[in-house]
């Protein structure tokens, strides 16, 4: 059980460490005219020519990877793109009002809403690496950033996600039913995990919590993760694993945190290569930027410092981000671009709307609605795994059986996200007289 919930806290560490960088990147978009006019010129071509020439332009395609008649639809209309708003809205009203990444709804989302795996895992790869371009690599975090620990990391990561997706293509290409029952089963066992920390850490704290004091996405004195607008302390320190690998020497050795602790710190390259990795590999296969993995193995595992992490995440997620989204789906044709871009949008309006109801909602409500949230997406893809197993010979169960398995997944998964962003949003209206208020006094003591 210690086990279960140590692996737990560290997942969640990196989620909230993924939904900081999140917020962030939207604050600079947002706040930037130039950015906000390039976003607006993305979008035009997509709300004004779509429907009206999209379909001819590529009913003239030839049937290949990318085109109409293969794998999934490249082309876009009007209810395409609004869906794609919704899906990033919801994400986004996750990462913003419950500081943990909302990423993990997004494959679920686009695969219950009949995207193949394959292209709902290179359309969200796109969509982060768009947002963390437009979020710019001069981000003011990046003075942080250790060049030999991110290089070295890079060099694995970049490995990590070529094998990624070579292996989805090639799961694809020897049947896309197989290939969409390993993405869902790689999904069930992610959200399941999650799931089941988040609803435990959430019963555990309406019993109590010892918390002193306090930063935004930190840790409680009694381990489990706290949500946004609740304060505690946070102490960094190296963990036993850490200090153990660091302790091996393995040349070449990369030096890091000069800055943080005299004579700064150092570790072998080849873990460095190890971790990137895995974080490539988990990047390709899911459709995430990685994030989520770099920050706790950075500094649990690692035993990196939390300044230098960030700068090394925000930095990584750009590169793995792009050469996975790019290199390994784009030029196959496994990208939807509309839905890329329909999910940025709705996730940038989600985030500002998320983070701002933080302010008048308890803390222990939105640990509640996070734990639900990931169990839904769990529930959706353990509900559509039967069929497709079945489709393959694994299991015996009918068509009909399949088929209404995957509904109630479906159904239960979009009623539970639909809510919770109807709640978001409702607490958002409804105190938006209370919000201004609260700005008003803030900025004039300020």
């Amino acid at each position: 059980m210690s086990a279960f919930k140590q692996a737990g806290q560290i997942m969640m560490a990196g989620a909230r460490a993924h939904a900081k960088w999140e917020k962030e990147m939207s604050d600079r978009i947002l706040g930037d005219r130039k950015r906000l006019i390039i976003l607006g010129l993305l979008l035009l071509p997509i709300i004004l020519g779509g429907i009206a020439w999209a379909d001819e332009l590529v009913a003239a395609l030839p049937s290949i990877l990318g085109g109409k008649m293969a794998y999934s639809p490249a082309f876009y209309t009007s209810t395409i793109f609004f869906a794609s708003i919704g899906v990033g809205l919801g994400a986004g009203l996750i990462t913003g009002c419950i500081g943990a990444g909302g990423g993990f709804i997004i494959a679920p989302a686009l695969m219950s809403a009949g995207v193949k795996g394959i292209m709902a895992v290179g359309t969200d790869l796109f969509h982060i690496f768009a947002k963390a371009i437009m979020g710019s690599v001069l981000h003011r975090k990046l003075g942080n950033i250790s060049v030999p620990l991110a290089v070295t990391f890079l060099i694995g990561a970049i490995g990590g996600a070529t094998v990624g997706g070579l292996i989805n293509r090639t799961l694809y290409e020897l049947n896309p039913v197989l290939s969409d029952a390993f993405i869902t089963t790689v999904y069930v066992f992610m959200l399941g995990f999650l799931g089941f920390y988040s609803l435990t850490d959430f019963l555990s704290s309406r019993k109590s919590r010892k918390i002193t004091s306090g930063a935004d996405g930190a840790v409680g004195a009694d381990g489990a993760v706290v949500a946004p607008g609740e304060v505690v302390a946070e102490k960094e320190s190296m963990t036993a694993l850490s200090e153990k690998l660091q302790s091996i020497n393995i040349p070449p050795m990369v030096h890091f945190d000069q800055g943080v602790v005299p004579g700064g710190r150092k570790i072998s390259a080849i873990f460095l290569v190890i971790a990137g990795a895995f974080v490539g590999l988990a990047a390709a296969i899911m459709g995430v930027g990685g994030g989520f993995l770099t920050f706790p193995i950075f500094v649990y595992i690692l035993g990196v410092s939390s300044s230098t992490t960030v700068g090394t995440d925000i930095f990584q997620i750009i590169f793995t981000a792009g050469y996975a989204g790019l290199g390994q789906y784009a030029i196959y044709g496994f990208i939807f671009y509309t839905l890329a871009m329909g999910m940025l949008l709705g996730s940038l309006i989600g985030i500002q709307i998320g983070s701002v109801v933080t302010k008048v909602v308890p803390g222990s409500t939105i640990r509640g609605f996070y734990a639900v949230a990931v169990l839904s997406g769990f529930v959706n893809r353990a509900f559509a795994l039967p069929s497709k197993l079945a489709a393959l010979g694994y299991i015996d169960i009918t068509a009909r059986t399949g088929y209404i398995l995957e509904q109630i997944g479906i159904y239960l998964f979009f009623v539970v996200i639909t809510i919770f962003s109807v709640w978001v949003i409702g607490t958002f209206v409804v105190n938006i007289k209370h919000l201004k208020i609260g700005h008003a006094t803030t900025s004039h003591q300020a």
